[in-house]
């Protein structure tokens, strides 16, 4: 797809909004950026994630990246170059990123040494086949892949410690050519860590708005550490297999009613109806019961607000973390009430044990597997085999 077609491509990629639009064009536009009226560049093709705008040229890609929080703003912007190890390669990085994005991050890629603040992204460079990549990582309490929980224990990746506060001493040692982290809202930026001059990939796939959105962003990763083709490659196979489940799923003609997790400190936190989750459990055939709440990310609410819904729901998931499996028994304990729920009642509780389950590490790259384990749940009659499973009855 050539540039001069790109403003359609992501008019359609921002819904319509035409001052993101607009926004997105400056970027995407040669001329205006580079003063150089005759270059070129090719879209990378986008079916579903709608911030994240990605041109290839021939001496660079640039990378947009939209803020989630305000759609009118850009989050970050990006100048992927390929590494001397390229003959092709410019030989003065710096020179380039003046001349076309001076206001952009240089990034050199492939990434050879990479820092990686969160379970999700590890999970996904290690399909990429660059596990190799990863030189540090935080929370290694949540991350289980073995073979990286070993390379920490042998010092061969460093441990960061807490993504929150990490070790710069730790990230300094580590030398990373790049670090990725998850951003939030108004986290007023990345403190200690951002002054170090290593490029920060921001990673806000998880604001995507829809599961196929997000997994979609493993071609930006993939792009990152050389693995560009592989990516799209099974990107192409987690959409064509997602698709062919939520058409079965679609066609049932009773959705059972689904309310999820369960309170924590007084607050319980769902997912907002246009969150990957909350689209993933209609796409999966269930009536999820705070569908009607627009929003992308979670809904921090009270408990007694859920509890109203709650109690008449047909099916009750939940995911949590601790040593041992959740119980029917302990939900009485904590919350005696909820005994009283329709799903408590006739056992239709699942959990998902984050301590010792991959969801983190495979689910949001591979929704096809969490999709087919929750029509599983929900319409047991479809008879969907699926090899993967992190939900389990609470017995």
């Amino acid at each position: 797809m050539k540039l001069h077609h790109l403003q359609d491509v992501i008019l359609r990629s921002l819904g319509g909004s035409l001052g993101v639009g607009f926004l997105f064009l400056l970027f995407s536009c040669g001329p205006h950026r580079t003063g150089n009226e005759g270059e070129h560049g090719d879209t990378i093709p986008l079916k579903y994630a709608r911030n994240l705008t990605m041109v290839r040229y021939a001496d660079r890609t640039e990378v947009l990246i939209r803020n989630p929080w305000d759609t009118t703003s850009t989050l970050h912007h990006y100048l992927l170059v390929e590494s001397p190890k390229n003959p092709k390669a410019p030989k003065d990085f710096k020179a380039l990123k003046a001349s076309k994005a001076p206001n952009a991050t240089l990034v050199r890629t492939p990434l050879r040494r990479a820092g990686i603040f969160t379970a999700v992204h590890c999970g996904l460079v290690k399909e990429l086949g660059c596990e190799s990549a990863i030189r540090g990582i935080c929370e290694i309490e949540y991350i289980h892949i073995p073979t990286l929980r070993k390379a920490v224990s042998e010092g061969r990746v460093a441990n960061f410690g807490s993504a929150m506060e990490p070790s710069i001493e730790g990230i300094m040692d580590a030398q990373p050519d790049a670090l990725l982290i998850s951003p939030f809202e108004n986290s007023g930026g990345y403190g200690r860590v951002e002054r170090l001059g290593i490029p920060i990939i921001e990673c806000a796939d998880y604001m995507e708005f829809s599961p196929l959105a997000r997994a979609e962003w493993m071609k930006f990763y993939g792009l990152l550490f050389g693995q560009y083709e592989r990516a799209d490659s099974l990107f192409r196979a987690v959409e064509s297999r997602y698709l062919a489940l939520r058409e079965q799923a679609n066609k049932v003609e009773k959705r059972p009613t689904l309310i999820s997790e369960k309170p924590y400190s007084g607050v319980w936190y769902v997912p907002g109806g246009n969150s990957s989750m909350g689209i993933m459990y209609r796409d999966a055939g269930a009536d999820y019961l705070f569908s009607h709440r627009k929003k992308n990310g979670s809904l921090a609410l009270s408990v007694e607000t859920v509890f109203e819904v709650a109690q008449q729901a047909d099916i009750w998931i939940i995911k949590y973390n601790q040593p041992n499996p959740l119980t029917l028994q302990q939900i009485r304990s904590d919350f005696p009430t909820f005994a009283h729920f329709r799903s408590f009642q006739s056992g239709r509780v699942y959990g998902c044990n984050l301590d010792t389950s991959l969801f983190y590490e495979e689910t949001p790259y591979h929704p096809d597997r969490l999709l087919a384990d929750l029509i599983r749940i929900f319409h047991p009659e479809l008879g969907i085999q699926n090899k993967k499973q992190y939900f389990y009855p609470v017995e």
